[in-house]
């Protein structure tokens, strides 16, 4: 594991893409703070790109460093959930545009997961995750699912985790908005 952390870190900062596997199911990731790399990608998803992207962070600590404002109701949320959970923010900071919804709102889930917490904590910044299919095909349960075109696009593929066959699933989604509003996304 320690390799691939080492490696998946060197091929973010270059500005490369990885596909790695997280909390839920596997992802296709880059470094969120950089505009070409989240800009392929939407290509090797083959996505139109004014469809959000969300992130993973390491830690609570680390959302005031991306949102102007955390609302109260997300630490709640955040301490509460015992499954994985997508927040989506308004008013999205120090992250590249075209990873943003139209609002300017970002999802960000904070992972707990032993090599996606440890990639998060290594390289410093939040990383895309987004599911490992092409737009409009089915989400790959487990890497053995992962279209070889995906396989083939990515610039490092983690060896972690390959062989697990647990099948996983994507995480629940909450936006939250200012004056307390909440919506369900995804239970």
């Amino acid at each position: 594991m320690q390799n691939d952390i080492v490696n998946a870190v060197k091929v973010l900062k270059e500005g490369g893409v990885i596909l790695y596997p997280t909390d839920t199911v596997w992802g296709i990731g880059c470094d969120a703070t950089n505009e070409e790399a989240v800009k392929r990608v939407f290509e090797i998803k083959q996505r139109v790109d004014f469809k959000a992207l969300l992130l993973l962070v390491d830690s609570p600590a680390k959302l005031n460093g991306y949102i102007q404002e955390v609302p109260e109701m997300a630490w709640e949320l955040i301490e509460l959930t015992t499954k994985p959970l997508t927040i989506i923010y308004p008013g999205a900071k120090n992250l590249v545009s075209n990873l943003l919804a139209e609002d300017g709102s970002v999802g960000i889930r904070i992972t707990d997961e032993k090599f996606s917490h440890l990639l998060c904590e290594k390289f410093r910044k939040p990383i895309v995750s987004t599911s490992a299919n092409i737009s409009g095909h089915p989400t790959p349960r487990i890497y053995a699912e992962i279209a070889p075109e995906i396989i083939n696009a990515v610039d490092y593929v983690v060896e972690y985790r390959r062989d697990d066959n647990n099948l996983a699933k994507p995480s629940g989604i909450i936006k939250l908005g200012m004056g307390g509003l909440v919506q369900v996304i995804r239970e």
